[in-house]
């Protein structure tokens, strides 16, 4: 059995990945500061005998490059992220995102242990070629926009995974992950499928942003935990970019209609222009879904849970929370 190191492992993604590596048998140490993530995700794991949570922040942390030699691979998912993040802190989202993964790569360096890092979607910027392919051009807005920051800094968040590889030989793999969804993940930094299954559970209208035609395709967590614990054991992955995602595609205003449905809410449907829901001049991506021919030929895996059963986990999740609450 493995030693893995999560950072991030705290967050929505890195709590299910530490549910589903501990499943299989091995042992786990999350690297997370709670900045984003939450100790309620992961409560349930600090009895697990197999289970370490050393609480830092990547930057600044004394003990990275011991927990790094330690782990026989990382999962970097530790970043800044979320529209309503990268307009209000442009400049800890890049610092943090950069800076983070250059180091616990630099750390890897030393014994050459392998390193998934999970990139985003958002570097395809304004392609408007779909469904996006790894080796298609990234297409971004200009610098004038702090839209872009976040796509710009894990595009070098990419590079620098890569240059490792290729100059140091730390086996690294880049995942690209689109849209993933599922219980534990809020609402509070811009995600969209919490966010309206929130606003129907109050019954309050839920808050399309712009005209609703941008289209986004949408993967349950557990598919894409899926994906990355068998990503981490292809030999054949390394030095790879993959896109992670579901290829059904579907437009925001039609997913609010079918939250609507799923949390049988009597909420109405209301349209926010975007220079009021995030800033003036603010681009949005009109559409977002992948091809993933290339991670199904290395994997064998393609997802399998639909969008309506993730709606139905996300609606029994906040109930439940409310409950507790």
């Amino acid at each position: 059995m493995a030693n893995y190191l999560i950072t991030g492992g705290a967050g929505f993604i890195g709590s299910h990945l530490s549910e589903k590596l501990l499943a299989g048998g091995h042992s786990v140490t999350v690297l997370d500061d709670f900045s984003s993530g939450s100790r309620q995700n992961i409560a349930h794991l600090l009895g697990e005998s197999r289970f370490r949570l050393a609480e830092s922040p990547v930057l600044g942390c004394a003990t990275l490059g011991e927990l790094v030699a330690s782990a026989d691979a990382v999962f970097h998912l530790a970043a800044t992220v979320g529209v309503f993040n990268i307009i209000k802190s442009p400049v800890e989202t890049i610092g943090n995102n950069i800076d983070g993964t250059q180091a616990v790569l630099r750390a890897a360096a030393v014994r050459k242990t392998k390193v998934l890092l999970t990139s985003t979607s958002e570097v395809y910027g304004k392609s408007d070629r779909a469904p996006f392919a790894e080796h298609d051009d990234l297409l971004l807005g200009p610098t004038t926009k702090g839209r872009w920051s976040y796509a710009a800094s894990k595009i070098i968040d990419e590079f620098l995974a890569l240059a490792f590889w290729r100059e140091f030989g730390v086996p690294t793999v880049v995942t690209r992950l689109f849209n993933t969804i599922g219980p534990r993940q809020t609402g509070e930094y811009g995600m969209v499928v919490p966010r309206f299954i929130s606003q129907a559970l109050r019954g309050e209208s839920l808050k399309v942003f712009g005209d609703g035609r941008q289209s986004r395709s949408f993967t349950d967590v557990t598919d894409v935990v899926e994906w990355l614990t068998r990503l981490i054991s292809v030999e054949a992955a390394v030095g790879q970019v993959l896109n992670l995602g579901n290829t059904i595609e579907i437009s925001i205003a039609e997913l609010a209609k079918r939250v609507i449905a799923v949390t049988r809410s009597a909420s109405q449907i209301e349209y926010v222009p975007y220079s009021q829901a995030y800033e003036y001049g603010f681009e949005d991506i009109a559409r977002r879904v992948p091809d993933i021919s290339r991670v199904v030929a290395l994997t064998g895996y393609r997802p399998q849970v639909g969008l309506d059963r993730t709606l139905e986990r996300i609606r029994q999740s906040q109930l439940a929370s409310q409950v507790a609450g």
